[in-house]
């Protein structure tokens, strides 16, 4: 008997996400005062029909601003008459002289928890702010010694009781490997585990890679939508891949997408401030299994995509 070919190559014959109609559902001339963009902001539902949106926006200077948005379908979000205030101490003022952006929020202890990445005179770290309603941030802390970020809390504890965050130290070249790492009350960090690294996904990530999502937990895993990188010639590429983590050890890869589930293809993704860029930040599944996926197009515009949740697990098992 002749053994069983193997084919050479995947044969991926749909798309996953499909871009939402209506995209880039924001842009910087979406806000109450001009701005140069919006992107790789963070949304997460609230309650039935609300949705709120922390937006980064670039002023014209290209100094950022994290402004709410609220919505009642997840699509067309309205932002706030201001940006949400941030700390005025002088270790604020240090930490995030740079910038402050990629906010990522979860639900847990019966409020939001919101990771922000600052970069200034101390490299790159995490502020950890807290909030019952979205309505103001509260700071509490900074969560890392330079340089990490790409930080993503899960929305559930340890059977032990501890919190779990996917994150990115960075190496030499500023991109790295995602590790996950546990903490006894959100301040103190450890007990980490190596989850994903960047030549395990050869071409299109071996750049770097980011968490970017808060991690969903469903039947076969937690699933994990990540950020990849690619350099080329003349830029560089981020895309987006998919992962599904054990549910009690989620350091472990059980199932991982050897191609993007969505990549740089439309015009507003090509061309822009920082070209061929699909950066997520967020994911929303709804009651019906479709799954919102926000995402920035080209470090200017705001975006969305939708997907069934079984197509993408599909695809972490099978491309």
């Amino acid at each position: 008997m002749e053994p069983a070919s193997i084919p050479a190559y995947a044969r991926i014959d749909c798309d996953v996400f499909r871009r939402h109609p209506d995209n880039p559902i924001l842009t910087g001339r979406s806000f109450p005062t001009r701005m140069r963009a919006v992107y790789n902001s963070s949304a997460i539902k609230t309650g039935p029909g609300r949705y709120v949106m922390i937006c980064r926006v670039n002023q014209l200077n290209h100094m950022t601003l994290l402004w709410p948005a609220d919505s009642t379908d997840g699509i067309h979000f309205t932002p706030r008459a201001e940006p949400y205030a941030m700390p005025t101490d002088p270790l604020w003022r240090s930490v995030a002289r740079s910038v402050y952006y990629d906010p990522r929020i979860t639900f847990i202890d019966g409020e939001y928890k919101v990771f922000i990445a600052c970069e200034g005179d101390q490299g790159c770290r995490v502020a950890l702010f807290r909030s019952p309603d979205l309505q103001a941030l509260e700071f509490v802390n900074y969560i890392n010694v330079p340089s990490n970020r790409n930080m993503v809390l899960f929305p559930e504890k340890t059977a032990d009781g501890r919190y779990l965050r996917l994150e990115r130290p960075n190496n030499e070249s500023g991109k790295g490997n995602i590790w996950l790492s546990h903490s006894p009350d959100l301040i103190h960090w450890g007990d980490s585990h190596e989850v994903l690294k960047t030549t395990q996904l050869w071409n299109f990530a071996y750049s770097g890679l980011g968490a970017s999502t808060v991690p969903l937990r469903t039947d076969e895993g937690w699933l994990m939508i990540f950020h990849a990188v690619m350099n080329n010639c003349t830029t560089r590429e981020y895309s987006v891949g998919a992962a599904l983590l054990d549910l009690e050890q989620p350091w472990i890869v059980r199932h991982l997408t050897k191609h993007p589930i969505l990549f740089p293809e439309a015009p507003y993704e090509m061309q822009g401030c920082v070209e061929h860029v699909c950066f997520p930040c967020a994911k929303i599944l709804e009651e019906d299994g479709t799954l919102k996926l926000y995402y920035g197009g080209a470090d200017t515009v705001q975006c969305v995509a939708e997907a069934r949740l079984s197509d993408i697990l599909h695809a972490c098992k099978h491309w």
